[in-house]
């Protein structure tokens, strides 16, 4: 059985939290339906082996997950967790008469039956933050992430308004929020390094949750957002870093990246990361959870499970240290990032 997770400070906000968190968005029912009582118990598990950093968010499932979070909370003392969700969207419960069902959002196959919208004003912030809190049963947030602000959820033509819309409103909100103490520290969960960015010169902001944008098949975000987050002492939670599956899976038919099937020039990239992985005796998902810890600037990883099972798969990634010669080979052979740090 693997030992509990090392402890890290996150940046320069306080928290101490887990090097391999809790992502609950399978926990929306996302591409699958899950067993109510196995899904409680996924998140459980997650408590019981020392994870200690759980994030949510009200998109995921339209609010499911995070009611799902709220029943395993009640089984640990709050104090043992540091909890992480999202504003950005907002829940309408009610169904107006003639209104059809609300439909789950995109690649959640199941959800709680209200509507969601945007809204990052100031009001919709704290309207989203009081929602989140009785749908996870607690007095108070650690870590509230603005979301989602990109082109893939807004296109390129509305982005820019809700980041100004959320620069104006959300961040203020969040700002105030931490003040009062109702949240620990504040910052931005996004798909897109480059937005990341932006937030970060534009306010004063504790941690990002990065996904997909930093991993064992590519580093966008290598360059300029890493360095900065390190000089902000901004804490660093990565997301995604399997890329939808296929880190995880590797190159097989079928393989998710960035939420649909691989095109053929990413499964032929996968499959020779893997074949230099094996060559080293390292399991691909294995080599893609100790690539990601190795950058400086990163506290903590957010995987997700669907069973107890994957907790304890996704802590055994951190069992077996890969021979320095994995990362000197996948270099030299064009695979990462030359300027990438490594374990």
């Amino acid at each position: 059985m693997s030992s509990p997770p090392a402890r890290v400070p996150l940046g320069r906000t306080g928290l101490e939290v887990s090097r391999i968190g809790f992502g609950s968005a399978p926990l929306g029912d996302f591409f699958e339906r899950l067993d109510e009582t196995t899904a409680i118990d996924t998140a459980k598990a997650a408590m019981a082996a020392g994870i200690t950093l759980i994030d949510t968010s009200p998109h995921y499932g339209n609010g499911l997950a995070e009611h799902r979070i709220g029943t395993a909370l009640r089984s640990v003392p709050r104090d043992s967790v540091v909890l992480s969700t999202k504003i950005g969207r907002v829940m309408d419960a009610a169904r107006h008469c003639g209104e059809p069902l609300a439909k789950p959002a995109g690649g959640f196959v199941g959800s709680l039956p209200h509507r969601a919208r945007f809204d990052y004003s100031y009001d919709g912030t704290m309207r989203s933050f009081e929602q989140s809190l009785l749908r996870l049963g607690t007095d108070r947030i650690d870590i509230l992430l603005i979301h989602d602000i990109d082109g893939w959820t807004h296109g390129e033509d509305g982005v820019e308004a809700r980041y100004c819309e959320a620069m104006k409103g959300a961040y203020r909100a969040l700002s105030d929020l931490r003040r009062q103490g109702l949240v620990r520290a504040i910052g931005v969960g996004l798909d897109d390094h480059e937005w990341c960015e932006r937030f970060l010169r534009d306010g004063d902001f504790d941690t990002i949750l990065l996904a997909g944008r930093y991993s064992l098949l590519e580093q966008p975000a290598l360059a300029t957002l890493m360095p900065l987050a390190l000089k902000k002492g901004v804490g660093v939670m990565l997301g995604g870093i399997f890329n939808s599956g296929i880190l995880a899976t590797g190159a097989i038919e079928g393989a998710r990246y960035n939420y649909e099937a691989a095109p053929p020039e990413i499964l032929k990239r996968v499959a020779r990361i893997d074949l230099v992985c094996r060559s080293h005796g390292v399991p691909l998902a294995r080599a893609a959870v100790q690539f990601c810890l190795g950058h400086p600037a990163v506290s903590s990883l957010l995987l997700g499970a669907v069973n107890p099972a994957e907790i304890t798969r996704n802590l055994a990634a951190l069992d077996e240290p890969a021979p320095r010669a994995l990362w000197a080979d996948l270099k030299s052979e064009g695979l990462l990032d030359p300027a990438a740090p490594t374990p």
